[in-house]
């Protein structure tokens, strides 16, 4: 499936900006983001919910865009689960095969057959207010699947449960994924949600597309400080390009210190961000090397600002030089070592190795985003 300068106006507002994706088929692809990135809307429009201002939907090569949602090769899951209340677990999944007038033998073996896969062959006479949310949900998806859509739509369907019944959840949606070999486009706000089950994730923000990748590259190697930002916790250290030497960058820290990263694309003189996750530094007394760190670690000053106990970890708050601030996470795997740890006040040094620095440039979207503040607060002092 593919999408081809999508763009989606409500009035003056721009929800989704000329995306283009391509989404691979049998793939369980992720689209990412905070609330009001466009992910849903995107998601409404292949489903024919909502008509694009601008763009192609394709699916299988066709363009679906001008099809009405009955006539598309694509089914949705929704948060709020939409079973009908009055019907059996059955009837509820066989529904969608008798519309299509399906054999009776064939609706037969294959409400079976779901029912079986997503674990609920025993609470097919049942009606959905006698089944938890989870069960609810599986009905949902048995539903969806049954009809063998090309593309299963699937918008925040666990957003409602339960954390430890979405973890596990998010384990089986994969299992079944990849055993019915369907192509999944999966809408969610948790990022940990998206790393867990994605073949792909498309990050989004401010109705444009930040990054696509698979979830090791999304996270280890963010295209933008949107981002890196975003997916987990990250440390961005601003600072500017001075010089380049085959695919390596020299950049000066707002902090004091030069660091050399892969350039990324970067020029001289160019403003970036450098990112290192918390889980990647290294804290020692200033002037001191971490142990763990060889030869060739980078490092950076700070004072300790806080220190809290998070329960596997322990997590340090560093202010640097120019009031960036780094956050740490130390294992509390010993005991002596999370007592001798600096506390609030303490002069320490931070390290990383190289491979653990990326370097990102500003997301086109917070750039406009500030463009448009100071263009406000300019119209206001000249007011």
């Amino acid at each position: 499936m593919s999408l081809r300068g999508i763009t989606k106006r409500f009035g003056e507002f721009t929800a989704v900006d000329d995306i283009d994706l391509d989404i691979k088929e049998g793939e369980f692809f992720t689209l990412l983001g905070p609330s009001g990135c466009g992910k849903t809307t995107t998601l409404r429009m292949i489903a024919g919910f909502e008509e694009p201002n601008a763009g192609q939907i394709l699916v299988a090569g066709s363009d679906v865009a001008g099809l009405p949602a009955h006539k598309r090769p694509t089914n949705t899951v929704f948060q709020s689960y939409a079973l009908f209340p009055h019907l059996t677990v059955r009837d509820n999944v066989a529904y969608g095969l008798k519309r299509k007038r399906v054999g009776k033998d064939e609706i037969s073996k294959r409400v079976d057959e779901e029912l079986q896969r997503v674990g609920l062959a025993a609470e097919a006479n049942r009606k959905p207010n006698q089944l938890s949310g989870g069960q609810q949900q599986r009905v949902a998806l048995a539903r969806a699947v049954v009809n063998l859509p090309k593309v299963l739509l699937l918008d925040e369907p666990l957003g409602a449960l339960d954390l430890k019944l979405r973890k596990g959840l998010q384990l089986e949606l994969k299992r079944i994924q990849q055993e019915i070999g369907i192509t999944f486009v999966y809408v969610t706000h948790d990022q940990e949600e998206a790393l867990t089950m994605s073949d792909r994730i498309a990050v989004m923000n401010r109705g444009i597309v930040e990054q696509v990748a698979e979830p090791v590259e999304v996270y280890e190697r963010p295209a933008t400080t949107f981002v890196a930002g975003f997916i987990g916790v990250s440390n961005l250290m601003p600072g500017v390009v001075r010089s380049l030497s085959g695919d390596k960058a020299e950049v000066e820290l707002e902090a004091g210190v030069t660091v050399s990263a892969e350039a990324n694309g970067l020029a001289t003189g160019e403003q970036c961000h450098a990112v290192v996750r918390p889980e990647k530094l290294f804290v020692a007394k200033k002037g001191e090397v971490a142990p763990q760190q060889g030869a060739d670690a980078q490092s950076v000053d700070g004072v300790v600002a806080s220190s809290v106990y998070l329960g596997t970890a322990t997590q340090l708050v560093v202010e640097l030089r120019g009031g960036s601030r780094m956050t740490v996470l130390c294992p509390n795997t010993d005991e002596s070592e999370r007592q001798s740890l600096p506390g609030g006040g303490a002069e320490v040094s931070l390290s990383w190795t190289p491979e653990h620095i990326h370097l990102v440039r500003e997301s086109d979207s917070e750039r406009a985003t500030a463009d448009h503040e100071a263009l406000g607060m300019d119209r206001s002092a000249a007011a």
